[in-house]
């Protein structure tokens, strides 16, 4: 998905600083930060991320009080992201929020830290932290900005994590069936009824709850079942929300 012309307010807009074509006078091309700054966009938009992150650092260095330095802010983080290196991405993401907290592309940043997050939600018996912290991040945007056009897609994408969450908390309350450990088990299916009644797993997770609670004992197949869950597709969570699943987001930048 493209990346809009995230607002710089208080400055020039992407839109101007691309469409500059003069530079400093007595300076030459390829010292100026306007110029550094297209060169990085057009590497950006070839999707040669390591080359534009370069010309970004560069303007942030050698230029960093330049009309062009948010840009270069903004499109490192950016660049980060699209190489996958979520961590060094999400600093820069919180750096521009708290160096820049009035700025018109806040919300497109606080949605990118809830995408760091959340492409680094691994299989269900991982450790659940990145999915957990989506779910904050993406919340923290919606309570904050309600209106942004990444309301819908973000409020997808904590359905379909807190659906992960409920996965694992099944996997976990099945680990503690198979050892025998048949209230902690007890406890955490309550657990996960209680926090994810909109799971895609509660019908189960009920079921096996039941079996329990009857004192009858658990069919073994049930020791013997590990699920093999993962991380849904947030678009199937779009029509909670008006939008059909696969129409596509309200705005959402990132990748899948």
């Amino acid at each position: 998905m493209s990346i809009p012309a995230a607002g710089l307010s208080g400055c020039a807009t992407l839109d101007t600083m691309l469409g500059w074509v003069g530079f400093g006078e007595g300076a030459t091309v390829q010292e100026t930060p306007e110029a550094l700054a297209m060169e990085g966009m057009a590497d950006f938009n070839r999707g040669k991320y390591s080359a534009a992150l370069k010309r970004f650092v560069e303007i942030k260095d050698r230029f960093p009080f330049s009309e062009v330095a948010l840009l270069a802010e903004l499109k490192a983080a950016d660049s980060n992201y699209y190489m996958d290196k979520f961590n060094e991405a999400k600093i820069l993401y919180e750096e521009f929020e708290a160096n820049h907290p009035t700025n018109e592309a806040v919300p497109y940043v606080l949605f990118q830290i809830g995408m760091c997050y959340y492409s680094q939600i691994g299989t269900n018996d991982r450790d659940p932290g990145n999915a957990q912290n989506a779910v904050q991040a993406f919340g923290r945007l919606n309570r904050a900005y309600p209106q942004s056009p990444y309301f819908v897609e973000a409020s997808a994408r904590i359905r379909a994590a807190r659906d992960f969450l409920a996965q694992h908390e099944f996997s976990v309350a099945t680990f503690y069936l198979r050892i025998d450990e048949d209230k902690q088990a007890q406890g955490r299916l309550e657990y996960l009824l209680a926090t994810y009644p909109e799971a895609s797993i509660t019908p189960r997770a009920t079921e096996l709850l039941a079996q329990l609670k009857s004192g009858k004992g658990i069919e073994k197949s049930w020791r013997r079942f590990v699920p093999t869950l993962s991380l849904p597709d947030w678009q199937t969570f779009t029509s909670a929300f008006g939008i059909l699943p696969g129409g596509g987001s309200s705005g959402g930048t990132a990748k899948e």
